[in-house]
């Protein structure tokens, strides 16, 4: 996908080791229980390097202690992404790794039709924006999900 315009590069977990150690330290200090289940899927979730839906997960844990369950699985969905770990694409049911994962935050999604490559946006304004825009017709926005679906850079044949 194009080219990452990071925010806050201070808080961008590269890799996916970095990226579970990252999760591995905001559970720390925060006083999280990082379960094997719930690290496996973190790790599962960040190795794939795109999307993964729940039944992919299931998958790829199959065999692990404990994670043959279906509700076993969508629990720990439930806690990453209740500590904001992890994004859901509802446009394609599936997760995402967050970039930032010691730190919450909303962020429009590009998600590639073809592909199915999806990309973090770093642009706080719209997102603070979209939540102004609401509270001013009175609505008390409890969480946001910004994805845009089309075609990547490389599935079209161009470069970002």
């Amino acid at each position: 996908m194009a080219k990452d315009r990071c925010a806050h590069p201070e808080l961008h977990a590269h890799g996916a080791a970095a990226y579970v150690r990252a999760v591995e330290a905001a559970c720390r200090e925060r006083r999280l229980n990082l379960t094997p289940i719930r690290a496996e899927a973190l790790r599962r979730i960040a190795e794939a390097g795109k999307p993964v839906k729940a039944y992919e997960l299931l998958e790829l844990m199959r065999g692990g202690p404990g994670a043959s369950a279906p509700p076993t699985v969508y629990r720990a969905l439930e806690f990453l992404l209740s500590h904001g770990f992890i994004h859901r694409l509802a446009s394609i049911n599936a997760f995402l790794a967050c970039h930032h994962p010691a730190a919450g935050h909303v962020v429009p999604i590009l998600i590639c039709e073809r592909c199915e490559q999806a990309q973090e946006l770093e642009d706080e304004s719209l997102a603070a924006g979209l939540r102004a825009m609401a509270e001013a017709q009175g609505f008390q926005p409890r969480s946001a999900y910004l994805e845009m679906l089309g075609v990547c850079a490389r599935c079209a044949g161009g470069a970002a």
